[in-house]
């Protein structure tokens, strides 16, 4: 005897550990959770998509902030040091160090932007309710694509250490680009875990629709 199945297209797949669950309608304001890992799967609240629009904005002002101004200062000797994130990348743009200059730009300044570009491209219409920009499904694919090469938050992790250590031997004075790349890293942890995915991508089908 045969059982009929529901269609594959109804299928969701955990973004955290790859569980396949059937998507159902949820009632208004409600969540669906991952059986296996918890993470949000679904969500029916309307204004999810604004928050995730507005701490997109938030994080891109801040990033351009990040990458003006200072990000720290060293006093050491009667020596007066300011650095910028641009000046610490251009500092291996000599020699063989070159491609590393390349890769610290990409995974901490270009990704990112990049990323908070893309969403802003592809979510702006949908919280104005109007019809969706040329491409923009290709941006939010390109956006979760990029995830995982977007690491502002290991940058932030590796200064912290080497502050801790430069401590003793320098007067180091933190600057506001340090405080914006925090700020970056924050707000971006917490788009990650409120954006649901699968409604954004139904909502972008439906608006092309």
């Amino acid at each position: 005897m045969s059982v009929a199945l529901p269609p594959l297209d109804d299928l969701v797949a955990c973004p955290q550990c790859d569980t396949l669950h059937y998507a159902s309608a949820l009632p208004p304001n409600a969540r669906a959770h991952c059986q296996r890992c918890g993470i949000v799967l679904m969500t029916s609240q309307p204004a999810a998509i604004a928050r995730v629009l507005s701490l997109a904005l938030t994080a891109f002002i801040m990033m351009i902030a990040a990458i003006s101004f200072p990000f720290l200062t060293l006093d050491a000797g009667g020596l007066h040091n300011a650095t910028s994130v641009i000046d610490a990348i251009l500092a291996f743009k000599d020699g063989l160090a070159f491609p590393l200059a390349v890769a610290v730009a990409f995974f901490i300044v270009v990704i990112p932007l990049i990323r908070l570009v893309a969403l802003i491209y592809a979510l702006g219409p949908l919280v104005r309710e109007k019809p969706l920009r040329s491409g923009a499904r290709k941006a939010f694919g390109l956006a979760e694509r990029l995830r995982p090469w977007s690491m502002a938050e290991i940058f932030i992790v590796g200064v912290t250490v080497a502050l801790i250590k430069v401590a003793g031997m320098a007067a180091v004075t933190i600057g506001p680009a340090f405080w914006a790349f925090a700020g970056v890293v924050v707000i971006t942890v917490l788009k990650d875990q409120l954006i649901c995915r699968y409604s954004i991508w139904e909502a972008l089908d439906q608006s092309a629709a």
